[in-house]
């Protein structure tokens, strides 16, 4: 076998394990991996978001599963590739339920990864394509209702007369994209916004706010940004797409409403959520409710001895919109990650005198440096070569969260010995650098914390020149009338000081909205239980709670970046879907609650 071509190889594996599954032999599936193997599934096999990592696992999680799925028509797709001893190749399946696609990769003949990910419900495909919807009814009708009165009937009649199936909570850009994959799969759905727009997310953040991704990375579904899109949005820019967005894709988008409580009946299997839009309470009944507020929870504020006596101004960072009231103002930023820099360069450019302090190191890279060797696969290269995002995100996903830290450690090799005279600078001006604890970067950050990190984008040069202070390696013992003793004695005067500490689990938004108990059930979002601080053990091998079934029943989680929720979006929307339509969705694997 290991002379044939490497798409004969691949095929060859591909069938192997289609005769076991057909057998219903579990054990001789799993002999046909290597010892050190995973395989990850996004709804296929489990009707969650799981990886198994080794041969047990995967024979257990065949055991439980190979009698509902029933997969079939194993077949590969295009070429498979070889690099360095390991095969490549993509291929599709089917289950009794859904289509799906993958990815696997073989060693000395032997599958080392596995990836698996449903593409589709059977007869209940998105209508695209020559499936499309026609549009019109072409036949004289004296009763005809065109679209915009239909569009028109259905804003009305949704959460009054009728109740949505689905209530989205966070009308942001998860929350727009999964109303958009929810919409095109047939599913009544409401995502509330308490902001005035859509959009207003973005726009109502402080003025020079500009996404660190590069463009390739942050498209929505079903509608990419057009090909003369700047690689980095402007944070009003990205709120004018979203406005547009969430009215071509004709979601039920309220706007100016909040809410106020939401509580499960069990036995009803049914949500009440009492919201309140624009000034009015109205009270609805969805049998699913998603929290779609980023990553994140609550700002998360620190508790600062002596704030009491601060005659100046203190406030979240999440309340920061623009340093032009601070100009000729000295101004303290506690944080050093993200919003830490860009709230100080904000400050800077509006002529305020402004001071960092670094309360632990940070992980820093240049955003050129990222854009060329991080983000290979997401760029104008990279769709040269045939590699569009979704194909990607695929790829993206085929990697299991165990590996990724060993291709991160060998990243941030290359970058800190392309960018050592950077470093050097950034050390010498007093700021402090790591990355992460076992120098796996930023990526790792992310995942792991979501914190600790920036990609730099003009602040680390202000630092370095000495135009935006910092303080770092000493903690702060109490605030004064006139600004910040630390615990060496020193003093810092400051007229504000603006708290870049970043926001709590998505779970307290349960606990404010639902209950104490049904947050603390539900366990924390995010986070892989890497052990390191802020993402305490046991090892998850998925982030917590996203995307994916919770400890309550009926209740999810969707967010993250732009490129995360972009993928992601899909698979909540699957899921709930298939509850709608009454496909049977038995959830192999426990709840992330720890």
């Amino acid at each position: 076998m290991l002379e044939m071509a490497p798409t004969k190889q691949a095929a060859a594996w591909l069938e192997s394990l289609a005769q076991t599954l057909a057998a219903g032999d579990e054990t001789a599936a799993a002999n046909l991996f290597v010892d050190d193997c995973y395989w990850r599934d996004l709804l296929t096999f489990t009707w969650n978001v799981t990886t198994m990592e080794g041969r047990e696992a995967i024979a257990a999680m065949l055991e439980a599963t190979l009698a509902t799925t029933k997969p079939t028509a194993w077949q590969i797709t295009g070429e498979a590739t070889s690099d360095e001893g390991t095969i490549e190749a993509w291929f599709t399946f089917e289950t009794a339920v859904a289509s799906g696609q993958g990815i696997l990769r073989l060693r000395d003949g032997r599958c080392r990864t596995l990836f698996t990910a449903m593409t589709d419900l059977k007869g209940f495909e998105e209508s695209k394509g020559s499936d499309r919807p026609l549009g019109v009814r072409h036949k004289a009708d004296p009763e005809r209702e065109t679209w915009s009165e239909a569009r028109a009937r259905e804003t009305r009649e949704l959460g009054a007369s009728e109740q949505p199936y689905c209530l989205v909570i966070g009308g942001g850009q998860g929350g727009i994209m999964l109303g958009a994959r929810l919409r095109q799969l047939g599913v009544p759905t409401i995502v509330i916004e308490k902001n005035a727009r859509p959009g207003d997310s973005w726009r109502n953040r402080y003025r020079t706010l500009v996404l660190h991704d590069p463009v390739w990375y942050d498209h929505l579904p079903y509608i990419p940004f057009p090909e003369n899109w700047p690689v980095f949005t402007p944070k009003d820019k990205m709120g004018d797409w979203l406005e547009m967005y969430t009215r071509v894709m004709e979601l039920n988008y309220w706007v100016a409403t909040k809410c106020l409580s939401a509580s499960y009946d069990e036995t009803q299997k049914e949500w009440t959520v009492v919201v309140d839009r624009v000034g009015r309470q109205v009270t609805l009944k969805p049998k699913h409710i998603v929290f779609a507020t980023g990553a994140y929870g609550p700002p998360r504020k620190i508790d600062l001895a002596g704030a009491e006596q601060f005659k100046g101004e203190l406030l979240h960072s999440s309340h920061y919109a623009s340093g032009e009231k601070f100009r000729g103002r000295k101004v303290a930023v506690i944080g050093a990650a993200s919003s830490g820099h860009d709230v100080c360069v904000d400050l800077w450019e509006s002529g305020a005198d402004v001071t960092m302090i670094q309360r632990s190191p940070t992980t820093v890279v240049k955003s050129d440096t990222l854009m060329e060797v991080g983000f290979e696969i997401f760029s104008e290269s990279a769709l040269e070569r045939g590699i569009t995002t979704e194909k990607a995100d695929m790829i993206v996903a085929s990697t299991p969260f165990a590996l990724v830290p060993k291709g991160q450690r060998a990243l941030y090799e290359v970058i800190k010995a392309r960018d050592a005279g950077f470093y050097d600078r950034l050390r010498a001006s007093g700021f402090a650098i790591d990355f992460g604890d076992d120098e796996t970067g930023l990526l790792m950050k992310a995942y792991r914390t979501g914190s600790g990190y920036y990609i730099d984008v003009g602040a680390s040069d202000l630092i370095i020149d000495g135009k935006i202070g910092i303080r770092s390696g000493v903690a702060i013992k109490s605030l004064t009338k006139n600004g910040i003793l630390f615990e060496d004695g020193s003093e810092l005067e400051a007229d504000a000081i603006i708290a870049c500490t970043g926001y709590q689990s998505m779970n307290e938004n349960v606990a404010a909205l639902v209950s104490r108990e049904v947050a603390d059930k539900v366990g924390p979002c995010w986070g892989l239980g890497s052990g390191v601080k802020g993402d305490p053990g046991p090892w998850q091998g998925e982030l917590r709670n996203m995307w994916k079934p919770t400890a309550q029943e009926a209740l999810w989680f969707h967010g993250g970046n732009l490129a995360l929720s972009r993928f992601y979006s899909k698979y909540v929307a699957l899921q709930i879907k298939a509850r709608m339509e009454g496909v049977q969705t038995p959830v192999y694997g426990k709840p992330s609650n720890s």
